[in-house]
């Protein structure tokens, strides 16, 4: 049994603050601080240019791959870290249609993250030749696959309501139709077990700075089934991504299997953070994780509808269809997070009136969920979120 007291242990969390927010930002791991110090003192500062060699630099996106790939069932050597998600999904997209160069159309669902289907529509601009974006609700992905799609591109987990689909049922009906399945794993990977190899999953991306805490701006992942490996063509040709990178070529040879995915210079001091959070990681078994989840995410909701009434359930109750979030709404959603937050309690806000709450038995339990439950009671039958200053929109939300 994995052991949540002994993970809550590795985090640096501020004293007197009920974090729920991990599904957007994780928190500090006490071992990135000395790990992202060794990286600039000992390696940068005294190796220099040499740690790309000494320190292992160049390396760092396959291994930190694997490790990631452990957690979303990848099989060894098909994940590698590096660029942001939006790049990876566009990588994602452009090997998926140059795949299947005889259909047009790439199928999304409108609760995606808009970023993906910016990607997707940018690729199918630049294309032209009639490549089309199709989106249609989410819940109406299955009925909309037909031999028009190339492929499919959806994000597991919703972002905003935490409905969750069904990977495995889904990527099966893509290839029964003959199209490709495309996989964004932002907010599953660290809060849901995942299965790409198993569910046959041709392509996933994703994110390391949610659920699996590797700071702010840490690198994205890229997955590409054995399969298709040496099949795939990238459309962004890094240097990186050639079959020799130092021997200079003028023109491009892509790199064995995964590596072709890469494309610039890895963010080495990010990614020292990145692999000091992966090491929270070694004894958590993802069962016990989805399993605690899941009771914090009960816990959360019972308390919610019993005590404020006024808001309304967005993620679905039965568990299958669920990620490891719990989102409310209610017109006045933004000024009651903010209200939130000045107690002490963080979780966020999505457009237009989500409240968002997520729940990661790494550092959260049952003692902290109730306790937000209280304050945010406290907050609706006493009005408190009513203040100007809370209904004024900062940057991030």
């Amino acid at each position: 049994m994995t052991d949540f007291t002994a993970t809550r242990a590795m985090f640096d969390l501020p004293e007197g603050v009920i974090y729920l927010d991990g599904n957007s930002l994780g928190p500090l791991p006490r071992a990135a601080k000395a790990r992202v110090a060794e990286t600039v003192a000992a390696e940068w500062g005294e190796m220099l240019i040499t740690g790309w060699n000494k320190a292992g630099w160049m390396a760092q996106p396959m291994r930190l791959g694997d490790r990631i790939g452990r957690l979303v069932g990848a099989e060894p050597g098909t994940v590698v870290v590096g660029d942001t998600l939006s790049i990876k999904v566009f990588q994602a997209l452009a090997s998926a249609v140059q795949l299947r160069p005889d259909r047009k159309v790439i199928l999304s669902d409108t609760g995606n993250f808009p970023s993906d289907l910016y990607m997707a529509d940018g690729l199918c601009r630049m294309l032209g030749q009639g490549y089309s974006l199709r989106t249609v609700a989410p819940e109406a992905v299955e009925a909309a696959i037909d031999d028009s799609v190339a492929a499919i591109l959806i994000t597991e987990v919703d972002y905003r309501t935490g409905r969750r689909h069904d990977m495995a049922r889904l990527t099966a009906k893509a290839h029964a139709a003959g199209a490709l399945a495309i996989w964004d794993l932002a907010h599953s990977a660290g809060a849901v077990p995942v299965d790409l190899a198993g569910g046959g999953a041709d392509f996933a991306a994703g994110c390391s700075y949610k659920y699996l805490n590797g700071g702010p701006g840490a690198p994205a992942f890229i997955y590409v089934a054995p399969h298709h490996a040496e099949a795939a063509l990238p459309a962004l040709s890094g240097w990186l991504g050639h079959a020799a990178p130092f021997a200079f070529d003028l023109d491009y040879r892509p790199g064995p299997g995964i590596e072709r995915m890469r494309v610039g210079t890895p963010p080495v001091i990010q990614m020292a953070a990145l692999e000091a959070a992966l090491d929270v990681w070694d004894g958590v078994e993802m069962a016990d994780l989805r399993a605690k989840s899941l009771d914090l995410g009960d816990l959360f909701i019972a308390g919610v509808e019993a005590a404020c009434p006024m808001l309304t359930l967005a993620t679905p109750r039965a568990h299958g269809q669920r990620g490891s979030q719990v989102s409310f709404r209610h017109p006045e959603g933004y000024a009651i997070m903010q209200a939130l937050i000045a107690r002490g309690v963080i979780g966020d806000f999505r457009a237009p009136d989500i409240l968002r709450f997520g729940f990661t038995p790494l550092y959260i339990g049952a003692e902290e969920v109730g306790r937000a439950v209280e304050i945010l009671a406290e907050v609706m039958a006493g009005g408190l979120w009513d203040r100007a200053e809370y209904r004024q929109r900062a940057a991030v939300t």
